[in-house]
C-alpha cells in the first residue's frame, strides 16, 4: 500500500485500509490480538524575526504504530514508510518483541463489547487556505504591531505562524475502525522590551481550530509587547508566606499536574500522592472539574480514546470529592476498576468558575503575588511537593504595585488545592483544560 494521497477527510477511508491491511498481515503472520494507529498530516509553518523571515517550512508526513499480542504478551513497533514490505516488517519486529516479552495479565485489547458504536461528529476539520506570502504578511503585521506599542520593545524573539491538517485512524482485531481528519492554526509572538537597566522578554499567542478565528495579528503583537515592557523593573521580594494568583494560562497547569496524579499509570506504579484517594474531599465543596469530550471545534475534543471505547463526559470531581480517577483499559485491570475511557489523556477539562474577573480576584487577595510565568518542573508526584521558579507582579491592596522576578514558590499539592480560595471567570479557551485564574489562600514565596 502507497502513502495516503491526501490528509484530508478523503484520507480517512485509505488509511482505514491500510489499517485492515496491517490487521490481517498481524494475523497472519500469527498475533493473536492487534490494534493500530496511522495518520497522514501536514503542515505550514513560518517564522520572522526583526523584519525578516528566518523560517517557511513545509512538512508531509504519515506512518503507523502497532501493539500486537501473542496470548498476554505484548510487542509494539512504529515506522513512518508505508509500503507493503514496511508492514510486513514492523509486524514481525512486533511481534518478534512479544514473543520475547513476559506475560502480563492485564495485557491486551479493551473487551469487544465496550467498543464504540455509534460517534458524534466534531467538526475538528476546518482547512485555512493561507499561502506561505500570506502567512509571512501575517507574522510580519504582528510583529510590526508589536515595536509599534511601545518604544522601549527593542527586540524580537520569533513570530510564527503555523497551520496543519491530519487525518488519525485506530483499529483494531475486535472490528473496530474510526478515524477523522482535524486542523489546528496558531499566531505566536515573543517579544523583548529594555529600559531601567533591565531586558525582559513576554510573549502572546492564540490557536484555535479555525484560523480565520484567530485573534487579529496585530492584537496578539500589542498584547506580547505589553507583557514585555510591564515585566521591566522586576525584582525579587521578602520570602514569605502570602496568597497567591494564578493566571489562568498558568492555572490550566495546575490542573494538569492533578490529572497527573489521578491517572492509572502513576496510580498502579504507586508513584502519586493522590493514590488511594477516591472518595476522598481534595477540593473546597464549591469546585468540580468535568470531561466534556464532545464539544464541536474544541482542541480537545473526541469521539473515542487510544482503546477504541466512546468517549463520554463526566465529573472527575464533584462539590470537591474527587470521584473518578483517569483509566484506560490496562491502568484499570491493574487497579482492578473499569475504564473510563481515558486511553490517551483527557478530552476538555472543565474546571467550575465564579463570576469574578482577575481584576476582582486581586481585589479580594489584598496582597500577594500574581504569578503570570513558571520555570522548571518542580513538582514531586510522590509527594506532591511543589516547588517553581516563578515571575509576576507583586500586589498590594488589590492593586498591582511592581513586577516580580527571580522568586520560588512552594507548597504541598494536596494543600493547595483545598486551599483554594475562588476561581476567576477569566477562562482560559486555548488550552485542553478550561480554567480561569486561581486564588490560593497561602503559599511560600522564596525571594531574597
Amino acid at each position: 500500500m502507497s502513502a495516503v494521497d491526501s490528509v484530508g477527510p478523503e484520507a480517512v477511508p485509505q488509511l482505514q485500509a491500510q489499517v485492515e491491511q496491517i490487521l490481517a498481515e498481524a494475523k497472519r503472520q500469527g498475533a493473536s490480538a492487534c490494534e493500530v494507529a496511522v495518520s497522514a498530516g501536514q503542515g505550514l509553518s513560518t517564522s520572522v524575526r526583526q523584519g525578516e523571515v528566518e523560517t517557511v517550512e513545509f512538512n508531509r508526513d504519515q506512518g503507523f504504530g502497532i501493539t500486537l499480542y501473542v496470548g498476554q504478551r505484548k510487542g509494539s513497533a512504529s515506522t513512518s514508510a508505508t509500503g507493503d514490505a514496511a508492514i510486513r516488517e514492523t509486524v514481525a519486529a512486533a511481534l518478534a518483541i512479544a514473543k520475547h516479552a513476559s506475560e502480563d495479565d492485564c495485557a491486551g485489547l479493551a473487551d469487544a463489547a465496550l467498543m464504540a458504536r455509534e460517534l458524534p461528529e466534531l467538526d475538528l476539520y476546518h482547512p485555512w487556505a493561507i499561502t506561505p506570502e500570506q502567512a509571512i504578511e501575517q507574522a510580519l503585521r504582528c510583529e510590526a504591531a508589536a515595536f509599534a506599542a511601545d518604544s522601549r520593545i527593542k527586540n524580537a524573539d520569533g513570530t510564527s505562524l503555523n497551520t496543519h491538517v491530519g487525518s488519525r485512524v485506530y483499529g483494531n482485531s475486535h472490528g473496530f475502525i474510526s478515524g477523522y481528519a482535524s486542523t489546528r492554526h496558531s499566531l505566536s509572538c515573543v517579544m523583548i522590551a529594555e529600559g531601567e537597566g533591565q531586558m525582559q522578554r513576554d510573549y502572546w499567542y492564540d490557536v484555535n481550530r479555525q484560523g480565520e478565528l484567530l485573534a487579529d495579528a496585530a492584537s496578539i503583537g500589542q498584547r506580547a509587547a505589553e507583557r514585555a515592557v510591564s515585566r521591566l523593573g522586576a525584582r525579587p521580594v521578602p520570602t514569605c508566606e502570602v496568597p497567591v494568583l494564578f493566571s489562568a494560562e498558568l492555572a490550566s497547569g495546575l490542573f494538569g499536574s492533578f490529572l497527573g496524579a489521578i491517572s492509572g499509570g502513576n496510580l498502579y506504579r504507586k508513584s502519586s500522592f493522590l493514590e488511594g484517594a477516591l472518595g476522598q474531599q481534595l477540593f473546597p465543596s464549591w469546585l468540580s472539574l468535568d470531561e466534556r469530550p464532545h464539544i464541536p471545534r474544541a482542541l480537545g475534543s473526541a469521539a473515542f480514546d487510544g482503546d477504541g471505547l466512546a468517549t463520554y463526559g463526566k465529573h472527575f470531581v464533584n462539590n470537591g470529592e474527587l470521584l473518578s480517577y483517569v483509566l484506560g483499559t490496562y491502568s484499570g485491570r491493574k487497579l482492578g476498576l473499569p475504564s473510563t475511557a481515558n486511553a490517551g489523556g483527557v478530552h476538555n477539562l472543565f474546571v467550575s468558575h465564579g463570576d469574578e474577573d482577575q481584576r476582582a480576584l486581586l481585589k479580594r487577595m489584598g496582597r500577594g503575588l500574581l504569578v503570570t510565568e513558571l520555570m522548571g518542573q518542580g513538582l514531586n508526584m510522590v509527594t506532591g511537593d511543589y516547588s517553581r521558579g516563578a515571575g509576576g507582579y507583586w500586589v498590594e491592596n488589590g492593586e498591582i504595585q511592581f513586577p516580580v522576578q527571580e522568586v520560588t514558590i512552594a507548597g504541598n499539592m494536596r494543600d493547595m488545592f483545598k486551599q483554594i480560595v475562588a476561581v476567576g471567570s477569566d477562562v482560559e479557551v486555548r488550552s485542553n483544560i478550561r480554567t480561569g485564574s486561581v486564588l490560593i489562600e497561602r503559599m511560600t514565596v522564596a525571594g531574597s
